[in-house]
């Protein structure tokens, strides 16, 4: 079916009137559970979405935009959000927030539910898994919906994608440790597989290739568990390693704590550099060097981006990368200021 079904596609689809549908969509006790099983299971089969909120959202001058985080304990993912969240305020519209913790059947649950309540358009931080569960609702919907942070959809072109650029990050932080004289980097952190972790890898992988230098990957949850745990790793089997390029600012921080436990001296023993650049960062001692996405001001942007599509239907390119930095403190370089 091309376009989006309606309630008389699922009546005909149940073999039921119209006003049985509309009883059961209104949950009302009138109905046998026999026939409200048959209703509810010709919705399924033909992609229907009940859209309880949509008549009110079109007679209203402010708008629900659904956020659907993947990791919302991660500072990064919460400043983002926090920040999308404001600009949207200043618009006039309003967010609806949910936290999937990595599961992807929670993410399925909760984008139908936003869809049900009538979001104008949603923005996803997706979680890895049984995608199509997620983003074929959207679609049947016909609801704008943009990938950030991760990309787990391949149609962009459908559901575009936006990020800061995770590979040059990753490559202007290796080749500042390389500046700094190191020699044997590991990469920490990231899940092997992953489309993210490949992308903050891949800078790190082309400028170790360009200086001559051998890779040494650590793979592992984006946690400072790990990161503590991938420290003593390191002193235990391989102790040459002199720097080590994070996943994110979890890992290194994990990293600093672990390298506390067993006496390692970070920044002259062993130069660590983070990823996003989280508030902490500035605030660990060592301070830690860090790859800054400016996620805040990525934030604005991607409010900017889905409001630009909605009211004046300007559709975001399919793949948009944001710049990034590297800011240098001591955990790195000696004489870095902080």
């Amino acid at each position: 079916m091309d376009r989006r079904p309606t309630i008389i596609d699922v009546a005909r689809e149940a073999g039921v009137s119209k006003s049985t549908v509309s009883l059961v969509l209104q949950n009302s006790p009138l109905v046998r559970e026999e026939t409200r099983a048959l209703v509810r299971a010709a919705m399924v089969r033909i992609g229907y979405v009940y859209n309880r909120a949509a008549a009110n959202l079109r007679g209203s001058n402010a708008g629900l935009i659904g956020l659907v985080i993947n990791d919302l304990r991660n500072p990064f993912f919460t400043e983002f959000a926090t920040s999308l969240q404001m600009a949207l305020s200043e618009r006039g519209y309003a967010a609806v927030v949910a936290n999937t913790d990595e599961d992807p059947h929670l993410q399925a649950q909760v984008v139908g539910a936003m869809i049900e309540h009538g979001v104008s358009a949603m923005i996803l931080s997706p979680a890895y898994g049984d995608e199509a569960a997620t983003f074929d609702a959207l679609a049947r919907a016909g609801v704008p919906a943009m990938q950030v942070l991760r990309r787990v959809e391949a149609r962009t072109g459908l559901f575009p994608f936006a990020a800061p650029d995770y590979p040059q990050g990753s490559r202007i932080a290796t080749e500042h440790l390389i500046d700094q004289g190191a020699r044997h980097i590991a990469f920490v952190g990231g899940l092997e597989g992953r489309a993210v972790t490949q992308e903050r890898m891949a800078g790190y992988l082309a400028a170790l290739e360009e200086a001559g230098i051998e890779p040494r990957l650590i793979t592992g949850k984006a946690t400072r568990a790990f990161g503590r745990e991938a420290a003593q790793r390191l002193a235990h089997d391989w102790p040459e390693v002199d720097a080590a390029l994070c996943f994110n600012d979890q890992v290194a921080l994990g990293m600093l704590s672990g390298c506390a436990e067993i006496g390692r001296a970070v920044g002259p023993g062993l130069r660590i550099v983070g990823f996003d650049d989280i508030e902490e960062a500035a605030h660990a001692w060592p301070p830690l060097s860090s790859v800054r996405c400016d996620i805040a001001g990525f934030g604005k942007t991607m409010a900017d981006t889905v409001l630009a599509w909605l009211e004046e239907g300007k559709v975001p390119p399919a793949e948009t990368r944001t710049p990034v930095s590297l800011v240098v403190r001591r955990s790195s370089a000696e004489a870095a200021a902080g």
